[in-house]
Formats: C-alpha cells, structure tokens, sequence
C-alpha cells in the first residue's frame, strides 16, 4: 500500500474515532434525565443495548453465518464490550465517586499499551505512551479526581473491572483486521455482540420490573421538557449504534492502542455537552484537562510503528503499516 492511502486510512480512522466519541459522549446527557424522570440506570442501559440489537437484527440475519465461524468472538464481545463495560460501570457508581469510576475506567488505553506490548509482543511507540500518559493526567483534571476520593475496596474493583472490559472491546474489535477477505465483517461482530449483550444485560437488569410509564411522559432537560422516548431514540440510534459502528471501524484503521487514546475524548465531550445542555458548568482545572486531553490524543494518532529488523524479506514495520492504513 501507498503511502498516501495508508495516510488517507489512518484520517479516515481518526474521523470515525472521533465521530465514535462524540456519540458515546452524548449518552450521559441523555440518560441522565431520563434517571431523573424515574428510570433506574441498569434499565437505561438496558432498554439502550436491547434497541440497539433491535435495530441490528436485520444485520445479524445477513450475517448469520458467523456465529458458526467466530463463536468465541462474539461471545467475548458481547460479554465484554457491550454488558461488562456498562454493568462494572453503574455497579461501581453506585459505591465510589463518578469522576474516581470514570477515571479509573478511562486507565483502559494504558492496559490497552500493556496488552499490546507484553501479551501480543508488538512494539510500542513512545508517542503512543506520552499520549496515554497526558490523556490519564488530563482525565483526572476533567473529572475533578480530588473532589471526592473514596477507596471502597470492591467499587474500585468494579471500575477496574470496566476498563479491563473496555480493553476488551478495543483488542476484540481489531481480531481479524489483517486477515483480508477472511476477517468477519464488523458490522455482523456489533450486530451478535449487542444481542449477546442484551441477554446478558436482562438477567441483570431485570427489565420486567422496569416503570414503563416514564418513556409516555416527558423529561426535563435544564428547564424545559422533552418526550421521554426522543431521548431514548437518541441513546439507542446515535449513542450506541452510531458509536459502536463508528468506533470498531476506527480500531480496525487505526490500532487499539492509538483509538484507546482517541477515545478518552469521549469524557472530555461528555463533560462539555453537560455544560451546554444540562447547565453544568466546567471548572478551569476541566478546560485544562480537556486541552492535556486533546494534546495526548493527538500525538498518539500521529505516533507511527517501531521500524524492526527485515525477516525473510519481508519487512514487519510494512505488515504494522498496511494494519494501519487497510480498508476493512
């Protein structure tokens, strides 16, 4: 490959990423009010990944096929990139601060470096880590860390546990990216991983319990009202179809670790859409963070691959690049 079109794939990579933050960045407001209105979170969540399977299914059935080809994969996707990140998350809530959960969720793209390093043996670049590193540094600035420290032994762990989970769906969303015409189709990974997801989530979550009455009524939205149900169309189609879509694509272009990093804006954009939607006003120490935030993905995205030695002809920095820059 050229390398203009590995140029070109990385961009387009960055622009799904991006894209993919943002929509992950909008659930929170969304949600938010719909807590408010009388919804328990888990069942937010629930009625946010049932939709989206819904809206999926007719992807499943073209791909029906690859539930035979790629059990474990789907398996692991729905498990961890869809119900473990969501459920360690609001468990975790429920016990340790908000900003102390994020943040510790948010630690994903270091253990995205980790993994790629000494589990897959691959090199990493020092611009990849100095990104991780400002983009930790500058999370713990948009979340206010220090407001409100607790060190609950089991909410730390369920925090961990969501950014292990948010490891997972990074790795498992590039499985198969250099396989050419034998790598599974992304769309059909999203489509098995929500449904699995969905029943996962249903045994959690309980649904049938839910107070269905909320979605016929309206929510406040800093001061004036809305439907319920525009809220919970937003969550499912742009929050989590759009995101999800956008941000395995993106890892597919791009690498895990350097779309781990690009997505630690997705706090950064939740932290400022709350500002302009529900009135929550930042601090000077978030728009500091935000900008280390922006500085340490935008170096990461730049980072290119070590240059190791050539093997068999063959150079293997040639093999990283053509990862970064193929078409899915």
């Amino acid at each position: 490959m050229s390398h203009g079109g590995r140029a070109s794939g990385r961009g387009l990579g960055l622009g799904l990423a991006i894209v993919s933050a943002l929509a992950f960045g909008g659930s929170g407001v969304a949600a938010k009010p719909l807590i408010e209105a009388g919804l328990d979170p888990l069942h937010v969540v629930w009625l946010r990944v049932a939709g989206a399977a819904l809206v999926m299914l007719p992807v499943a059935w073209r791909h029906r096929a690859l539930p035979r080809r790629r059990p474990a994969l789907l398996a692991g996707f729905g498990l961890l990139a869809v119900a473990g990140v969501q459920a360690c998350y609001f468990a975790a809530l429920s016990r340790i601060p908000v900003g102390v959960a994020l943040l510790i969720e948010y630690l994903a793209p270091a253990l995205v470096l980790g993994w790629v390093r000494f589990v897959q043996r691959r090199p990493v670049t020092r611009a990849a880590a100095l990104g991780v590193v400002l983009a930790v540094g500058g999370l713990a600035c948009v979340v206010e860390v220090w407001s409100g420290l607790s060190f609950d032994a089991v909410g730390l762990l369920l925090a961990l546990g969501a950014a292990c989970c948010q490891v997972g769906y990074f790795v498992l969303s590039d499985q198969g990216s250099d396989a050419g015409d034998d790598a599974p189709d992304p769309l059909g990974v999203i489509a098995y991983g929500l449904l699995v997801g969905t029943a996962v989530l249903t045994v959690v979550a309980r649904p049938w319990g839910m107070d269905w009455s909320v979605l016929a009524g309206r929510a406040d939205l800093d001061g004036s009202t809305v439907p319920a149900w525009v809220l919970l169309a937003w969550i499912v189609l742009v929050a989590t179809v759009v995101a999800y879509v956008t941000g395995v694509l993106s890892v597919r272009r791009l690498s895990p670790q350097v779309a781990g990093v690009v997505a630690c804006l997705e706090a950064v954009i939740a932290t400022a859409l709350a500002w302009v939607i529900l009135g929550e006003h930042l601090s000077a120490p978030q728009i500091v963070g935000g900008a280390v935030v922006l500085a340490g993905a935008f170096i990461a995205q730049s980072s290119a691959p070590v240059e190791p030695s050539v093997k068999g002809g063959v150079p293997d920095a040639e093999r990283e690049l053509s990862r970064g820059g193929g078409a899915t």
